[in-house]
């Protein structure tokens, strides 16, 4: 019996549900293999196949460190792409936020500060977290925009961190937590 899973946290135009095997398609494999979408990520060092993809996706299913989404457009009901709050350490209260917008026709358009926001009111009101992070590349501005729009400040620069098209490039580390 295939179980239904509906809108996990839902927000204005988007919602947020659980990425599930069924979820791992063409469509989402071309995204992961886009050289454009996945520049500033660091799966693009290794090979993803299929395979590869739904055996990730499977374990993240398992994981109860890390809480795996589908970012799903409510007009046309359409997987744009996917955000993850984790891993999370339960005993210091924090955990990493990582966004990967597949969709091109989508990007630049505020969907991803939407579910930024929708992860973070979740990350630290649902499960009580005092803080959330993330880093991008310095090139990558649309990120940083996008968690800065979304209420994140940036906390740190790691100078020359990463080697991106023939020379090293800052890292910009953003930030958010509970202000009570």
């Amino acid at each position: 019996m295939a179980v239904e899973y509906g809108h996990f946290i839902e927000g204005e135009r988007i919602y947020l549900r659980e990425v599930q095997l069924s979820d791992v398609t063409d469509r989402y494999y071309q995204w992961i293999n886009d050289a454009e979408v996945n520049q500033y990520l660091e799966t693009r060092f290794r090979p993803t196949t299929m395979e590869s993809l739904r055996e990730f996706v499977a374990a993240k299913l398992v994981d109860r460190d890390n809480v795996f989404l589908a970012l799903i457009v409510k007009d046309g009901d359409r997987h744009i792409g996917n955000i993850k709050l984790g891993p999370i350490n339960w005993v210091h209260r924090f955990a990493d936020v990582a966004l990967m917008l597949g969709d091109k026709e989508h990007w630049g358009k505020g969907y991803g500060s939407e579910a930024i926001a929708l992860v973070t009111d979740y990350g630290l009101n649902r499960l009580n977290l005092h803080k959330l992070t993330a880093s991008c590349y310095a090139s990558n501005q649309g990120s940083a925009k996008a968690f800065i729009k979304a209420g994140w400040e940036q906390e740190a620069v790691r100078k020359r961190q990463f080697y991106f098209n023939g020379s090293y490039e800052d890292s910009v580390h953003l930030a958010t937590w509970r202000r009570d």
